[in-house]
C-alpha cells in the first residue's frame, strides 16, 4: 500500500477527530455565551449525539441535568420556562451559582438523537436525568443498580426542581438569587483541595489576558518579543492541555499574522489595529474555553479577586513545572509580561520593580517559584494595610501572607507573623517549597485527571510541544528537542504530501484537497 494513501488516512483521522473534539466543545463557548439554543434567554444548552458526551465530559460543573424533550411536545413546550427558570441560576456567564450544575436539553424528536435517547430508555417527554457530567457516558436503563445516573422525580414546576437539587447536595438556593447574593462561598483556606477547581479559573485568567492585549493594541514592536517569550512558556509549561494547543497555534503562526517587519516605515498599509480580526481563529486557550465560571478565584463582590486572582495562580502553576535550566527564562519573560502586558499601572511598576531588585540570574527553579512566593506576599502585604484603611477589599476573602498555618503548619518555624507581615515570620523555606509544588502542581490539575481531560496527553504530545522557533528568541530548554521532532516529523509529511500532488497533477480535486 503506497504511502500516499496512509498519508491520506492520517490526514482525514486528524481532521476527523478536531472536527468532532470542536463540536463538542462550542457548546461551552455557548453557555459563556448566556444559552444553549437561538434565544439569548435559553439558559438551558441543548446538546446533541455529537457533542453530548465532549460537552459533559469538559464541563467544570460538579453536577449535571439532562432533560430529554420533544419539540413537538406541548408538555414539553409549556414547561421549557420552569426549567429556563432553574438553568439561568446556574449556567452562562451572569449564574448566580457557577460551577456546580450543567443543565441541558436533548430533543429526542430529531433523528440525529434517536439513539441517545434510546441509550437512556427515555419512555415519555419531558424526562430528567441527574448525576456526575463524565458518568451520563455510560447512558441508563430502568432499575438499575449501582448507576450514579439517577431520575429527577419531581421537577413539575421550577420550584419543585429546584427544591429536588436542594436536597441532592445540601444547599439553599433560591428562585430569586441575585448573583454574589445569599452565597455560601466556600473558604480557599481550610480546604487544600479547592485549588482543583482554580484549573478553569487558570484558563480564563490566559484568555482574558490576551483578550485584553487585543482590545488595548497592546502588541508593538517593542513588546513582540516579550510577548513570544511569554506564549513558549506557555506552550511548554501551562497547566490546562487546552490552553498549551491553543498557545501552540498562536506561537507557529505569529511571524505570519504579525511579521518582525510589521511596523518598518513601508509597511505603513499593516494596520495594526485589525489584530484581533486576525487573530479571531487562533485564541489562546482554544475557542470553547469557559467563560464567567470563577470557581476557586471567586470574590463575594463583582470587582474582587476573578482575574487578578487566577493570573497570580497561573504564574505560580508556572513557576512550580519548570527545569532548573529554564528559570531564568521564566523569571524574564513573566516579568517581561507583567511590564509590558499588564494594564494596571500601579500593580504593573510595583511589579517590575520588585523584579529589577533581582541581581544575579535564577540557576535553580526552587529559587524561583520561591521568589515568585515572596514577591506575592509583599504584595499581599502592602494591599491589606491598604484595603483596611479604605475598606475596599473583599470582606468574605481578605488578602492574608500565604501560606497559613491551615494549610501549611510546617512552613512555621515560630509562632507566625505578629503584626500580619511576612518579615515576622520565621519561614522554613524548604516546606513552603514542598507546598507551592504540591499545590500549584498536582492538586492543582488533580480534576483534569478525575475528569479524564488529560487522558489522551500521550496521543497529542506532538501537538501539545508543536512550536516553532522564532526570530525574537529561542524555544525554552525543557521543550527544544521535542519541538524539533515534531517540527521535522510534520515538515517532511506536509512537504512529501504536496510534491506527489503537484506531481500527479490533479485538475479537478475536490476543495477540501485543494487546500491541503
Amino acid at each position: 500500500m503506497s504511502h500516499v494513501y496512509w498519508i491520506l488516512i492520517l490526514n482525514l483521522w486528524i481532521l476527523k477527530a478536531t472536527s468532532l473534539q470542536s463540536g463538542s466543545r462550542t457548546v461551552l463557548r455557548e453557555i459563556g455565551s448566556g444559552g444553549g439554543g437561538s434565544d439569548p434567554k435559553d439558559y438551558g444548552v441543548e446538546l446533541n449525539a455529537t457533542n453530548f458526551d465532549g460537552v459533559l465530559k469538559d464541563t467544570p460543573a460538579t453536577y449535571a441535568i439532562v432533560e430529554f424533550f420533544a419539540h413537538w411536545c406541548p408538555a414539553c413546550r409549556n414547561y421549557k420556562p420552569h426549567y429556563e427558570k432553574v438553568a439561568r441560576l446556574f449556567n452562562g456567564p451572569d449564574a448566580v451559582h457557577p460551577g456546580i450544575i450543567l443543565m441541558t436539553r436533548v430533543d429526542c424528536a430529531l433523528k440525529i438523537n434517536t439513539g441517545l435517547c434510546d441509550k437512556f430508555s427515555v419512555s415519555h417527554y419531558p424526562m430528567l436525568f441527574w448525576g456526575p457530567p463524565t458518568k451520563f457516558s455510560t447512558g441508563w436503563k430502568p432499575n438499575q443498580e449501582k448507576s450514579e445516573i439517577r431520575e429527577v422525580d419531581n421537577w413539575r414546576t421550577a420550584e419543585l426542581l429546584l427544591n429536588w437539587i436542594n436536597k441532592q447536595i445540601g444547599s439553599s438556593y433560591g428562585l430569586d438569587d441575585e448573583k454574589f447574593e445569599n452565597e455560601q462561598l466556600p473558604s480557599n483556606i481550610s480546604d487544600p483541595g479547592q485549588i482543583a477547581q482554580a484549573i478553569y479559573d487558570v484558563e480564563e485568567a490566559t484568555a482574558t489576558a490576551f483578550d485584553i492585549i487585543l482590545e488595548q493594541k497592546m502588541i508593538k514592536s517593542k513588546t513582540r518579543a516579550s510577548l513570544i517569550k511569554f506564549l513558549q512558556l506557555l506552550v511548554a509549561h501551562h497547566p490546562s492541555q487546552r490552553c498549551r494547543k491553543g498557545s501552540a497555534e498562536v506561537l507557529v503562526n505569529f511571524d505570519e499574522f504579525c511579521p518582525l517587519d510589521m511596523w518598518s516605515s513601508d509597511k505603513h498599509d499593516v494596520p495594526t489595529s485589525n489584530l484581533k480580526e486576525v487573530l479571531h481563529d487562533f485564541q489562546i486557550c482554544g475557542k470553547e474555553v469557559p467563560r464567567g465560571y470563577w470557581m476557586f478565584c471567586r470574590g463575594s463582590r463583582n470587582e474582587t479577586r476573578g482575574f487578578s486572582c487566577g493570573l497570580w495562580v497561573l504564574m505560580h502553576s508556572l513557576s512550580v513545572r519548570i527545569e532548573d535550566g529554564e528559570s531564568q527564562f521564566a523569571f524574564t519573560s513573566i516579568c517581561d509580561f507583567i511590564h509590558n502586558f499588564f494594564i494596571c499601572e500601579e500593580c504593573r511598576q510595583h511589579f517590575y520593580e520588585m523584579c529589577s531588585r533581582v541581581t544575579s540570574p535564577f540557576k535553580k527553579s526552587r529559587d524561583f517559584a520561591l521568589w515568585l512566593w515572596s514577591a506575592h506576599n509583599e504584595i499581599n502585604d502592602r494591599l491589606m494595610k491598604e484595603e483596611a484603611s479604605l475598606k475596599t477589599g473583599d470582606p468574605k476573602f481578605p488578602k492574608i501572607i500565604w501560606p497559613p498555618k491551615q494549610l501549611c503548619p510546617s512552613c512555621y518555624h515560630l509562632q507566625g507573623p505578629k503584626d500580619k507581615g511576612t518579615n515576622q515570620i520565621d519561614w522554613d523555606q524548604n516546606e513552603v517549597f514542598k507546598f507551592l509544588m504540591s499545590y500549584y502542581g498536582n492538586t492543582l490539575i488533580s480534576l483534569y485527571k478525575g475528569k479524564g481531560v488529560l487522558a489522551d496527553d500521550r496521543a497529542n504530545a506532538t501537538l501539545d510541544d508543536l512550536v516553532t522557533s522564532t526570530n525574537a528568541v529561542v524555544v525554552p530548554i525543557g521543550a527544544a528537542f521535542a519541538i524539533a521532532i515534531a517540527s521535522c516529523m510534520f515538515g517532511a509529511l506536509a512537504c512529501y504530501w504536496r510534491s506527489r500532488q503537484k506531481s500527479r497533477k490533479y485538475y479537478h480535486q475536490p476543495y477540501y484537497l485543494k487546500n491541503i
